[in-house]
């Protein structure tokens, strides 16, 4: 299950062009939502950027494309499957991980050649030198390169094969591989990190096909004679020649001969020859005389030949490696998806708890002390609806929990649906339709509610729809608040809906509550020493709460020094 949604998201990455090296990330549309409202949106949202901030890569986030919302039920386990088999890996190296960057090119000129006037237009699109041989004098005039790669060429042949810089190369697929080894290069800081680290095994695979193409670039040339190098030795060789004349005993016969006729004495001839190939240079480069001295002819051909037959065997070895160079790029490709479905992998690692559980399909909404992901130190709460109470009127203090509970059942929805765990027990239903109407910051002006209305008339009810709506009462007069949240619960109720509707008008709706509703309250017990409310955010299901406006004021009166706040706090004791 591991290694194929591994793929799936592998394509993915490959199919978006996804990258580990941009520095933004990319927008990728998904309207299949659930989530019916901004405000749900708005959550769901909050959810995924939390568990993303241990991503490394920025392109990473987008990997949550493949977890979209789904009815499928086998769908969210094989998710939940997946997530299970991941192990937390050291994913410290993928923060050394840099952008490549080429830092390799040829030591050697590189010239294409052909005859073909098409081929000649296709070469022309490399990053290379490229000519067009039309007479004998193009050819003569190649002699300048150090490496002339010759393609679809048949007049010129024979002539091309004289020089020995010449490179037949069967395609114009394998003209001038060194460009991928120029972009393999950028990869070898990359290569080294991840060569040391511990990578998934799709990953080694990769590495391992690589690791051959680095041994091209580490090439070790062989040694060519530089013309100063030979005249340092030069005078290494008439130093020794010279201790050992010195030595020796010349006849006077030897001497008038080598005055006589230019000939030195075979037993100088030997010491020369001696002194020569102890220095390990070509005796053909220099004048065998007394003092020796160098054919710059000869030394400027050497060198010449031996650069040509260097550069020459190492064009040879990345023809012979042609096939795989060519797949350097989609290796290295591959290789990049693999680096951000590793941070995927990794990332998500880190974000687990041990005690967390994944949550369970139900025809129920149920949780069993469950925490909120967004606080810290939270406190686990329980809450419930079914097909006897579809329908919750939550009521309680200021700064009680209510919204917490609205958006902390959308955090478990998000989580659920994606096929990651929860902090506590949760059972859901799979919906199809999510409204939540977050509490109105606007005025109680004729068009806020209006636009309330207007909202509410289109949620698309069934027994797969859940809304949630903080405060609705905000957008209206008092008296008819009550009246029209009683009416809202009756209508979706009818229609098999989930709903919690949070408000402080409980006391008003519990009069006249619609059939398989409840009224539920978290009750605020007073303040602390630091004069904060005292909450058990814990809903009780079945009891009404009020929302406790004189520990507000008590609160206010014992931080601030205005005598307003004292007079409302002795007038409301009293």
């Amino acid at each position: 299950m591991e290694a194929q949604m591994k793929e799936e998201l592998m394509k993915f990455v490959l199919k978006n062009r996804l990258s580990p090296f941009s520095f933004s990330k990319t927008s990728i549309g998904n309207n299949n939502s659930i989530y019916k409202t901004r405000d749900a949106k708005t959550i769901h949202t909050k959810v995924l950027s939390k568990i993303s901030s241990k991503f490394v890569f920025s392109e990473t986030s987008n990997l949550w494309n493949c977890f979209g919302f789904t009815d499928d039920v086998s769908e969210i386990n094989r998710r939940q499957e997946f997530f299970r088999g991941l192990m937390l890996k050291d994913s410290g190296f993928l923060k050394e991980i840099e952008k490549p960057r080429s830092k390799w090119n040829p030591k050697y000129d590189v010239v294409v050649v052909t005859e073909d006037e098409s081929s000649f237009v296709s070469l022309n699109k490399l990053n290379c030198g490229v000519q067009l041989l039309v007479s004998e004098n193009d050819v003569m005039e190649l002699e300048r390169y150090d490496i002339v790669q010759v393609v679809d060429c048949d007049d010129f042949h024979i002539l091309l094969e004289r020089l020995p810089q010449s490179v037949f190369v069967n395609s114009i697929d394998d003209v001038y591989l060194e460009r991928y080894l120029e972009e393999l290069s950028g990869w070898r800081e990359n290569f080294a990190i991840l060569n040391k680290s511990d990578v998934s095994s799709e990953m080694k695979s990769l590495l391992g096909e690589l690791e051959p193409m680095f041994n091209l670039l580490e090439n070790k040339e062989g040694k060519i004679i530089t013309e100063s190098e030979v005249e340092k030795i030069l005078e290494e060789i008439n130093e020794t020649v010279g201790v050992k004349i010195k030595e020796m005993t010349i006849s006077g016969e030897g001497l008038m001969k080598m005055l006589n006729e230019g000939k030195m004495p075979t037993e100088i001839l030997e010491i020369v020859r001696g002194a020569i190939e102890n220095s390990g240079i070509s005796e053909h480069i220099f004048n065998l005389q007394i003092p020796v001295t160098i054919d710059y002819k000869e030394l400027e051909e050497q060198i010449k030949r031996q650069s040509a037959f260097e550069f020459t065997n190492l064009a040879e070895k990345i023809k012979q490696n042609a096939e795989h160079l060519k797949r350097i790029p989609k290796v290295l490709e591959s290789l990049s998806a693999l680096l951000l479905v590793e941070d995927f992998c990794n990332g998500i690692s880190k974000w687990f708890k041990d005690e967390m559980i994944y949550p369970i399909y139900s025809e129920n909404l149920h949780l069993g002390d469950a925490s909120n992901m967004f606080l810290s130190d939270a406190q686990p709460v329980s809450f419930q609806l079914d097909k006897f109470s579809r329908c919750s009127i939550l009521t309680g203090a200021n700064s009680g929990g209510k919204t917490t509970l609205l958006e902390h059942i959308l955090q478990n929805i998000s989580l659920f649906q994606l096929g990651l765990p929860v902090d506590g027990e949760v059972h859901l239903p799979m919906f199809s339709d999510v409204y939540y109407f977050a509490k109105s910051k606007g005025s109680t002006s004729k068009g806020a509610f209006e636009t309330l209305l207007t909202q509410m008339s289109k949620v698309k009810p069934g027994d797969k729809t859940l809304i949630l709506a903080d405060e609705i009462e905000a957008v209206t007069e008092p008296g008819v608040a009550g009246k029209m949240i009683s009416a809202t619960a009756d209508f979706f109720i009818k229609k098999n809906c989930f709903i919690i509707l949070a408000t402080h008008l409980g006391a008003e709706i519990q009069k006249n509550l619609p059939e398989g509703a409840r009224v539920d309250g978290i009750e605020a017990k007073g303040l602390d020493e630091n004069f904060d409310l005292i909450v058990d955010h814990n809903p009780v299901l079945g009891r009404l709460a009020h929302s406790t406006p004189e520990l507000i004021i008590e609160k206010m009166a014992n931080i601030y020094s205005e005598e307003y706040f004292k007079h409302l706090h002795e007038r409301m004791k009293s």
